[in-house]
C-alpha cells in the first residue's frame, strides 16, 4: 500500500470528528502572547509617564531656584523622589544637562548617555551648568528589565549587555536672573 497525500488531506479536509487540538494550539500562544504584550506596554507606558513626571517636576524646581547651584546627584536625587515608581532609581538613571544656542540649535546626540548596569558605573561626563537667561536642554535616560523579557514586546525592545531596556525623557528651561 502506498501513501498518497492527495487522498490522506482530502479525508482530513472531510472529517469532523476529533478535537479541537489543532484550534488551540494555534490560538493559545497567539492570546498570551498579546496579553502579555499588552501587559508591558501598560507598564511601560506607567513607567513613562513617572520618568516624564518626575523630570518635569525637577526642571521646574531647578528653573525657579537659579542661585542654588545644583549638583547631578541633587538633580537626580530630586527625579528619583518626584517619580516614585521607578525601581532602583538610583543606580538606573543617568542625566545629561548642556547649554543650547536658540539661534542655532544642536541638541544631544542621537544614543542617550545610559547607566548600563553590566559595566562599571561612570560619572556623568555632560553635566554644564547654565547661566542667567540661558536656555538649557535636560536628557534623563533610565534603564529598567522588562517584565516578559522573552516574549511579544519585551522582546523586540533593544537590550543592552545586562538585558535591559532604555527609557528617554527629554526638558527644556531657561536659567532665571537670580
Amino acid at each position: 500500500m502506498t501513501f498518497n497525500p492527495k487522498s490522506f488531506l482530502r479525508r482530513f479536509r472531510r472529517e469532523e470528528d476529533g478535537q479541537m487540538v489543532v484550534e488551540f494550539a494555534l490560538a493559545v500562544p497567539l492570546m498570551f502572547t498579546l496579553f502579555m504584550t499588552s501587559v508591558e506596554l501598560g507598564i511601560y507606558s506607567v513607567r513613562q509617564g513617572f520618568l516624564d513626571r518626575g523630570l518635569d517636576m525637577a526642571v521646574r524646581n531647578v528653573r525657579l531656584n537659579t542661585g542654588a547651584n545644583y549638583t547631578h546627584g541633587d538633580i537626580k536625587t530630586m527625579v528619583c523622589e518626584y517619580s516614585g515608581f521607578l525601581e532602583d532609581c538610583d543606580s538606573a538613571l543617568k542625566l545629561e544637562m548642556k547649554p543650547v544656542s536658540a539661534r542655532n540649535f544642536a541638541g544631544f546626540p542621537d544614543s542617550p548617555d545610559c547607566a548600563d548596569v553590566s559595566l562599571a558605573v561612570t560619572p556623568s561626563t555632560t553635566f554644564v551648568h547654565g547661566a542667567e537667561h540661558q536656555l538649557m536642554m535636560l536628557r534623563a535616560c533610565y534603564s529598567f528589565q522588562p517584565v516578559f523579557p522573552m516574549t511579544g514586546l519585551g522582546a523586540s525592545f533593544s537590550k543592552d549587555g545586562a538585558g535591559r531596556v532604555k527609557m528617554v525623557s527629554m526638558s527644556g528651561f531657561v536659567q532665571e536672573p537670580s
